[in-house]
């Protein structure tokens, strides 16, 4: 078999299958599913975000690395002398509750996603940068039917997708916001990849996307100069590795915290018995509850830590057994019933994010999350290229708006992660969904690791998540369950669907028996493929 791949739509996943086909690897299938999804998965992620990957390779020679590609800050170079910026509030209903988000030219942080592939490519890839651009060059020629997950997620962002003309083209050009079904076309855009393909990174580096996306800023209330561009790094780490079990789980460090948040969770849930709980049982739903609720309690932990010490040591006392121990008893005592712990409200932003996983025959893998965080509205003329809102994210922000030092990566709770048994790959695995990646991450991982469960079920099977104090749970949680959590004391509250709100969480598998297996979350409009 050549390889499988998991994401978030059929397109993306026919762009990587078709650079396995071609002789390409896990890079080139990710590389290549990742540009395509700037369009086929335009209502979530865009070309101008950002993301996070991590890949692995067996055998002597194997490779272990997180590619840090996340938004920076913006402004080196630049005098702030009290300029008005763009910057404007537009608040997107999400039915249960409303959200303020901000757009405009001063939205718009430092983007990493061409950094970030490009660098992937050159380093571990096969085919050359313009083969890898050639499923995104058509799909911008000829336009995409856009998938009802894509078109209720444009739907729901109407405020920011309507913004300016040039986003009206895109998304609203027949009067209405595009309907699913309905062919997506994004001017210049393939003009855009065509200059691309020809002079990579220098592209967006100092080459004439640089300089558009410059002159655009400087002229109209922007933060991004021309030195955050040439400057601009895709970092390679160390991930962080720590047994669970029999596996060893790989998980990034910052810029995201939800890898070392999500560590904390799985190596607090590895001091219990989980699978000797009855999956869904009234049991099992008080430990991931308390372990949640545990997490949130630590956080703020992990938040002053990583802000006073190196990250290396940050890490290390976070991850502690020292510090696991009072976390342990008080879950314990939690679950004789002898005391309860409150669990924290944590900041819940609710950026747009596409994952997508790759596993291929010779057993390289790459775990690959991005983000545009909802848009920042608007086009850069003549370009196609639709910038990120990350500075428009109030969550992303506690200190305010526009206050951190220029040049300094932001944090992200996105969590590309990959699952080791004895050095070769068991599970790849990532999710959108903010805060919800790490409950979704946690649940698929333990669902195949702890219960046996086949991929297919590990990823669709209905999740729980824990917010402000209150476990949500998902449709298809077993009911007299949740009313026996309740019963002893737990807030709940019940969904009557499936929803995106739990995540998206596209895995690759290799199974016992060496099988290569794939599964598409049906939360957010998963897609296969499966290449012999």
């Amino acid at each position: 078999m050549r390889g499988v791949i998991a994401c978030g739509d059929q397109a993306t996943a026919a762009a990587g299958a078709e650079m396995l086909r071609d002789g390409g690897n896990a890079v080139d299938a990710a590389v290549a599913a990742a540009f395509a999804s700037f369009i086929a998965e335009i209502g979530v992620v865009h070309l101008g975000g950002s993301g996070v990957a991590q890949i692995y390779r067996p055998g002597p020679d194997s490779v272990s690395a997180t590619y840090d590609f996340f938004s920076a800050m913006p402004g080196l170079g630049r005098q702030r002398n009290g300029e008005e910026l763009d910057f404007e509030r537009v608040t997107i209903d999400f039915g249960p509750t409303t959200q303020d988000f901000y757009l405009g030219r001063g939205s718009v942080a430092a983007p990493g996603n061409i950094f970030g592939l490009c660098r992937l490519a050159a380093d571990y890839g096969r085919l050359p940068l313009a083969r890898l651009l050639g499923p995104a060059r058509r799909l911008a020629r000829d336009g995409h039917p856009l998938a009802p997950f894509q078109a209720d997620t444009c739907q729901l962002l109407e405020p920011l997708y309507t913004n300016t003309a040039d986003m009206r083209r895109i998304f609203a050009p027949n009067g209405h916001v595009i309907r699913a079904g309905e062919r997506l076309t994004i001017p210049n855009l393939e003009r855009t990849l065509i200059a691309l393909a020809e002079h990579g990174a220098d592209y967006i580096r100092s080459g004439s996307l640089a300089q558009a996306i410059v002159a655009d800023q400087r002229a109209n209330g922007g933060l991004v100069t021309a030195a955050d561009l040439a400057t601009y790094e895709v970092h390679s780490l160390a991930p962080v590795r720590f047994a669970y079990h029999d596996f060893e789980i790989l998980l990034p460090p910052p810029s995201s915290s939800g890898g070392v948040l999500t560590a904390f969770t799985l190596r607090l849930l590895s001091h219990f018995k989980l699978s000797r709980r009855p999956h869904g049982s009234p049991e099992y739903l008080r430990l991931l509850f308390e372990v949640m609720a545990a997490t949130t309690r630590a956080r703020p932990i992990w938040d002053r830590a990583a802000a006073d010490l190196p990250v290396e040591e940050a890490i290390a006392y976070f991850l502690s057994e020292r510090l696991l121990e009072n976390f342990i008893s008080e879950v314990r005592s939690a679950l004789d019933g002898r005391q309860r712990f409150p669990a924290l409200t944590e900041p819940n932003p609710h950026p747009d994010t596409s994952h997508l996983s790759v596993i291929d025959g010779q057993g390289l893998a790459v775990s690959l999350t991005t983000t545009a965080g909802e848009s920042a509205g608007y086009v850069v003329p003549g370009t196609g290229f639709i910038p990120n809102n990350i500075l428009g994210e109030e969550d992303l922000h506690p200190a305010g708006f526009h206050q951190g030092k220029a040049g300094e990566r932001i944090h992200t709770m996105m969590t590309p992660a990959i699952v080791l048994h004895k050095g070769n790959i068991r599970l790849v695995v990532g999710s959108g969904g903010s805060i919800r990646i790490r409950s979704a991450i946690l649940q698929v991982l333990t669902n195949l690791l702890d219960y046996g469960m086949s991929l297919d079920d590990a990823v669709n099977k209905a999740r729980v998540h824990l917010e402000n104090g209150v476990l949500q749970c998902e449709f298809g949680v077993e009911p007299e369950a949740i009313d026996a959590l309740e019963e002893s004391g737990y807030p709940v509250n019940r969904w009557d669907r499936r929803s995106i709100y739990f995540g998206g969480a596209h895995s690759v598998s290799r199974t016992p028996d060496g099988r290569l297996v794939a599964a598409g979350d049906s939360r957010r409009g998963g897609a296969v493929a499966v290449v012999e």
